[in-house]
């Protein structure tokens, strides 16, 4: 990853980090990113010094294929932790434990707040759970980090990368939570460190910042591209009946014109 991927992304992409200053040389700390492309999965991990371990959903190392065998070899080349997602309580769980064990390593450990990519480039509400759960329990500072212009390196959905856009990297000062350390069951809490975290990464990303969760917006916008598509049906079914109106009431007339001219 540091000797291969990163001097390719460095060459194609120029990516571009502010503020790495602001990581510790040694010593365990959470980063806290946005989440707006795959991709970014590949540039903070690379063009960091330090290894950051991230938690990855399951299906990445699940994932039957060709495609799926490189994908889950890359995530555990870089020793990304599997997360089966299929009971949301379940999950979360494992993933705090893992976090934990990170962290008492002396590692980065790196997680999205938002839980799932931006569906539009907005920044959306922190879930309370992995990440204020793992810097109360532990005591470790939390860095915020800001993704620019990944989405524009590779949008959702899409597989082959844009060349010619330049993302960066802008990373916050570390946020010190010790004074609610212990205090990781009381869901108040959880939710004030949350949000705290999450207005640094506004601050830094220059995101719009919408108060419901990724998962919620992502389901929003489904619904209103389904609903679109239907309109967009019934329209084109209408327009295609009117035209076929016309086209019978054009034959009557010429039908007509014909048979008085006999």
């Amino acid at each position: 990853m540091k000797m291969i991927v990163a001097p390719l992304l460095r060459i194609f992409f120029r990516p571009w980090m502010e503020g790495e200053e602001n990581i510790p040389d040694e010593g365990p700390a959470i980063l806290a990113s946005n989440h707006l492309s795959f991709s970014d999965s590949f540039f903070l991990p690379a063009l960091l010094k330090r290894r950051v371990t991230f938690i990855a959903k399951a299906e990445y190392f699940t994932t039957p294929g060709i495609k799926g065998r490189l994908t889950a070899a890359f995530f555990k080349g870089v020793g990304q932790l599997p997360v089966d997602r299929s009971g949301a309580r379940g999950a979360g769980e494992a993933a705090i434990r893992s976090g934990i064990a990170v962290i008492e390593r002396g590692e980065l450990f790196g997680v999205y707040p938002e839980g799932t990519r931006s569906p539009d480039g907005k920044l959306y509400r922190g879930k309370v759970g992995g990440l204020a759960r793992v810097a109360l329990a532990t005591g470790a500072p939390v860095i915020p980090v800001a993704m620019i212009d990944t989405e524009k390196v590779q949008p959702p959905g899409q597989v082959i990368p844009n060349f010619g856009v330049r993302p960066g990297i802008r990373i916050g000062r570390p946020l010190d939570f010790s004074r609610y350390q212990g205090m990781e069951n009381d869901r108040f809490i959880l939710r004030s460190v949350t949000d705290e975290v999450m207005y640094e990464i506004m601050r830094l990303s220059g995101q719009e910042y919408v108060d419901i969760y990724a998962t919620a917006a992502k389901r929003q916008l489904a619904e209103e591209k389904k609903a679109a598509d239907a309109d967009r049906k019934a329209q084109q079914k209408a327009e295609k009946a009117a035209a076929a109106e016309q086209e019978k009431a054009e034959q009557e007339k010429a039908d007509q014109e014909k048979d008085a001219g006999a």
